[in-house]
């Protein structure tokens, strides 16, 4: 049988570059070769020994050529370099050297063997062979260890790497997080060494499951991110796969160092022409890795270790304060409060936050083995701990104090073990365990850090344009969550001999949660004004605990096993067209159910005790890659993917059963209609700590304290998971083209379109439509126990995308890569909150149980993006790289609504928010202005202390164009995608994205 070579244009050119370029890239942590081995006449030159060569670790593979002419290797390190031995008894030898290899990249090793002649063995290079990411299909990205290390990754994060694909958005306005295509960062996944590294529960937004990144920057040899793969070893997420790969020892000693700084003086202080006050911090980073042999050609150690000493910035302030944003609060009004808290309340409310100080350590360390030539083994261990201080009620009407601050934090272990077998030239393995184990803190700075420790409740203030809070605030008062993770996979790879592939496995994991969350557990006071205030007249007390007085008794202890098996045969259907078709089937078990409340099933007819147990999805895909030419291939597929919906949400229905306790108010105590103060002599104060003054804050009223006692006292709505739910889901069908000019430029455009289904929502129940009102709103009356429930949306919301990327690379030490994307997503509910209450809420609608696609929160329509490098010797024998990041793109979606909202449906269901829309009105139909900037790394080598050592210093500066001028590089945005009728000024500025920022660093390899 005759083999036609994929030697042409299109695999040399994407060969020779780095960055957007990318094979097919799975959810693993090597890499692998493939190739035809054919003699003169093109016949298969079967019989033919390949032996592949790791260099830096002298590990070794071999495999024979079988009868088609065809290799595999699969369970090889990522990076290399790689030297691959062709051995023949009928042909001359071949030798190729400086091959590398990506992230999970199948690397084409097709040659043609020559005459033997008396020519004993031909030498090659990698660029005289084959590409080593040729046959995408879907759109992906890769980025390898050139580009992490030289990119201006001023956060020394993946997501100032990922960045540069333009289908990929970062919010460095907010969280950090990842936004693919327009989805939320929640339904990413995030593996290292193979081990989930996103936020498996759900509580932040930056979708890692710690305040940052959970590993050390320069641990990673390469990153990879998936948005339609349609290889079925893929699953747990929606949106896109972000995939890390850390690096190994080996036989030789190698080692590296940094150190870098910023402080307030390296940081803009002006906006538009306005003085900015951004208060004195330091931040300093420093850190180290190293690689060796423990015993060489077979045991080796790596080990990373980072720490951060950094600062929190908070950007609003009273008027006339030079804040960022000042807000509509004078400092008179601000002594006030201050004032009446320390005299009347006996506290202290701190100040105005400018800065606080925050840390962050990170320790990776790896062992890998070579076991034998058909066996290798790797064992990693992860640790981070940090934390950062956080506001709860940002909003552009809302300001908190210092004491209303709270720290967030969160320290993470994590263990996995891997084992990559051949055991025979057609069977190899890959079998892998991971443990996680997280304890997140969530600690309110006016409490001593210890669950239902806090020694002051939160107090808000309801003024004519602002809602002043101070106190502990009201959802960090009983706060505590720690879950550990079991995940085991088991894969397999069969080669036949006509050319099929057939790959298989099995993979489950494993989440336990110990979770609990009470609100108000030392009360919230509300009052309508200062003068209110200072009298003690509140127009609300709320108070929440356990019936039992036992806050534990409020603690949610659940768990579930979500298991994957699938299939997968890939194959050339003719010698241009390869194909991939598989099956994924995904299920879950689990024995835990919510406690049942008697009250719900009897009202509503069913049980809020539903679980996960036996929810279930096939997940078909199919990939194609069509070779149409030397200059040009096309690739497509079509798959169902799932994966990603926070764990939060299903804990909910865990924690808010209201059985075990609940929310009390002093409305039936004259707490609420003025006619009462908490500063009566008559109010006497229960559950105050020791040594706390008897007073409000510090302690509770004895009638609620009774109330919650008797377990008759009103509940907050409960939480409850439909007992039909389906695995939610997404269609995704994708199309591109990568062309290859005949001067070297690589073009690709990719088009993607999704469909969703059954995609996770809340809805209210115990609640039915009964008309309309007289503005076209609908009306509801009550017809059973009200409950946030978590569902599925019966519509089909549709998304695309649109996107065309270029590279190129010149002999001058010149590179581009530069891309634009287009975004058209939607979903039903963005689903931004933990909380289901606020996910039901927060969000802009006309009919809060509609069930209505609209544009995506997360969406930005029109996004370019560049990456430019340069590399010159300014200095003879020392490089000088400059390396720049540019980007522009349209502002993040925002709604109008009404300012009465809350009253349009007469308090059924009881709305805290003003998100109504008006009528005939669509969600997210305003857009934020645009943002351009760009951000630059300069790195200079300086002598070392000897040849084999270098040594670099930087300067990195984030958001360059606003140091040229502060009106540029100002990202403007709305506050939680809603700005109220009427505000002609709805933007607000973000501080810490839009001012100017420089690093300076050094670096030392040896």
């Amino acid at each position: 049988m005759l083999i036609k070579s994929k030697l042409n244009r299109v695999a040399l050119a994407v060969a020779m570059t780095v960055g957007l370029s990318a094979g097919v890239v799975a959810q693993e942590t090597s890499s692998g070769m493939t190739g035809n081995i054919v003699g003169p006449n093109g016949n298969p030159a079967s019989g033919t020994m390949v032996k592949v060569t790791h260099v830096p670790t002298g590990a070794v593979k071999t495999v024979v050529v079988n009868s088609a002419g065809a290799f595999n290797l699969d369970g090889l390190r990522v990076g290399g370099p790689y030297k691959i031995e062709l051995d023949s008894d009928s042909f001359a030898d071949q030798s190729i050297e400086g091959v590398y290899l990506s992230l999970g990249e199948t690397a084409s090793i097709n040659r043609t063997l020559e005459p033997a002649d008396n020519i004993e063995t031909i030498s090659v290079t990698a660029s005289q062979v084959a590409s080593l990411s040729f046959g995408k299909n879907g759109p992906s990205a890769n980025f390898d260890l050139t580009t992490l290390e030289n990119a201006p990754a001023i956060n020394r994060d993946i997501n100032d790497i990922v960045r540069i694909d333009p289908r990929v958005y970062v919010n460095e306005g907010g969280s950090g997080g990842i936004q693919c295509v327009g989805k939320s960062p929640r339904f990413n996944s995030l593996t290292v060494d193979g081990v989930r590294m996103n936020d498996l529960f759900g509580l932040n937004s930056n979708g890692y499951p710690t305040e940052r990144m959970p590993f050390s920057f320069d641990a990673i040899e390469g990153v990879s991110v998936q948005i339609a793969p349609f290889d079925v070893i893929y699953g747990g997420f929606s949106a896109c796969n972000i995939s890390a790969v850390s690096k190994t020892g080996t036989n030789e000693v190698h080692g590296t160092a940094f150190y870098d700084y910023g402080s307030n003086d390296l940081k803009g202080d002006s906006l538009e022409g306005d003085d900015i006050n951004i208060g004195d911090y330091t931040e300093k980073r420093y850190g180290f890795t190293i690689g060796a042999p423990i015993i060489k050609d077979t045991l080796f150690i790596f080990a990373a270790y980072e720490k951060l000493d950094g600062a929190n910035l908070f950007d609003r302030g009273v008027a006339g304060s030079g804040a960022v944003n000042e807000i509509a609060l004078t400092q008179a009004q601000l002594d006030d409060i201050i004032r009446i808290s320390n005299d009347l309340y006996k506290f202290d409310p701190g100040s105005v936050p400018s800065s606080l100080a925050n840390e962050d350590e990170k320790l990776l360390v790896k062992l890998d083995w070579n076991i034998n030539e058909q066996h290798r083994a790797s064992l990693t261990y992860n640790y981070n701990d940090g934390n950062n201080f956080s506001q709860s009620d940002g909003d552009s009407d809302e300001f908190e104090l210092s004491s209303h601050l709270y720290e967030r934090g969160a320290e993470m272990s994590s263990y996995s073990a891997v084992l990559y077998s051949d055991w025979t030239d057609k069977l190899s393995t890959e079998v892998r365990v991971a443990y996680t184990d997280l304890d997140n803190r969530q600690n309110s700075l006016t409490g001593d850090g210890t669950l239902g420790g806090n020694d002051f409740g939160e107090i808000k203030l309801f003024l004519d344009d602002m809602t002043v809070y101070l106190g502990s605030d009201d959802s960090r008062q009983v706060n505590d969550l720690d879950w550990d993770a079991l995940s085991m996979m088991f894969r397999g790879n069969y080669y036949l001999d006509n050319g099929h592939t057939l790959t298989f496995g099995y993979e489950s994991d494993t989440l336990d949660v110990f979770n609990i969350f009470v609100q108000h557990a030392e009360t919230s006071l509300s009052f309508d004004s200062i003068a209110d205030f200072e009298s003690g007249y509140a127009s609300d007390i709320e108070y929440g605990n356990a019936y039992s007085g036992d806050i534990n008794d409020r603690a949610a202890e659940w768990g579930y096993t979500s298991h994957s098996t699938y299939i997968q045969d890939e194959f050339y259907l003719t010698d241009d067209l390869k194909v991939i078709a598989g099956l994924r089937y995904d299920w879950i078990t689990s024995s835990d159910y919510p406690e049942e409340n008697a009250e719900f099933l009897a009202q509503n007819g069913y049980s809020n005790s539903a679980n996960l147990d036996g929810v279930s999805l096939l997940q078909p895909r199919i990939g194609l890659n069509y070779t149409l030419s030397d200059n040009t291939e096309l690739r497509g597929g079509i798959g169902l993917f799932s994966g990603g919906n926070p764990n939060v949400w299903m804990s909910n229905n865990y924690s808010g059963t209201n059985v075990s306790g609940g929310e009390v108010d002093g409305e039936d105590f004259g707490y609420h209609d003025g006619s009462r103060s908490v500063f009566d002599d008559d109010v006497v104060w229960v559950n105050v700590e020791d040594g706390a003054p008897v007073g409000p804050g510090y302690g509770v009223p004895s009638e609620l304290d009774a109330l919650m006692d008797s377990g008759e006292a009103g509940n907050f709505e409960s939480n409850n998971l439909d007992p039909d739910f389906d695995m939610p889901s997404e269609w995704k069908v994708s199309a591109g083209i990568t062309h290859v000019t005949d001067t070297d430029y690589v073009l690709n455009a990719d088009l993607l379109v999704t469909f969703t289904q059954d995609q996770a929502m809340i809805k209210y129940v115990g609640i039915e439509e009964v008309g309309f009102n007289d503005e076209g709103y609908i009306d509801y009356d009550r017809n059973g126990y009200g409950s946030f429930e978590l569902t599925n949306s019966g519509e089909v919301s549709t998304s695309y995308s649109l996107t065309g990327t270029m590279e190129k690379s010149w002999d001058n030490g010149l590179r581009l890569v530069a891309g634009y994307s287009y975004n058209h997503a939607e979903d039903v509910q963005p689903m931004t909150s933990s909380v289901a209450y606020s996910n039901y809420q927060y969000r802009a609608f006309t009919n809060p149980n509609e069930d209505v696609s609209s544009l995506s929160d997360w969406n930005i329509e029109h996004r370019f993006t560049a990456d430019f490098s340069y590399v010159v010797e300014l200095i003879s024998g020392l490089d000088t790289r400059f390396n720049l990041y540019a980007l522009t793109q349209s502002g993040r979606p925002y709604s109008f609504v009404r300012t009465d909202g809350n009253s349009v449906f007469g308090y059924t269901p009881y709305l805290g928010s003003d998100n109504v829309l008006p009528i005939g009105v669509d969600r997210n139909s305003e857009e934020s202005g645009w943002w351009t900037k760009v951000d630059i790394a300069v790195r200079q080598e300086i002598p070392a202390f000897t040849e084999d050592h270098s040594a670099s210093i930087s300067l990195t500066i984030d958001n360059l164009t606003n140091l040229i001028s502060d009106d540029w590089g100002v990202l403007k945005e709305v506050s939680f995608n809603t700005a109220r009728l009427g505000d002609t000024s709805p933007e607000s500025r973000q501080g810490d994205a839009s001012l100017w920022e420089m690093r300076l660093g050094i670096n030392y390899k040896f």
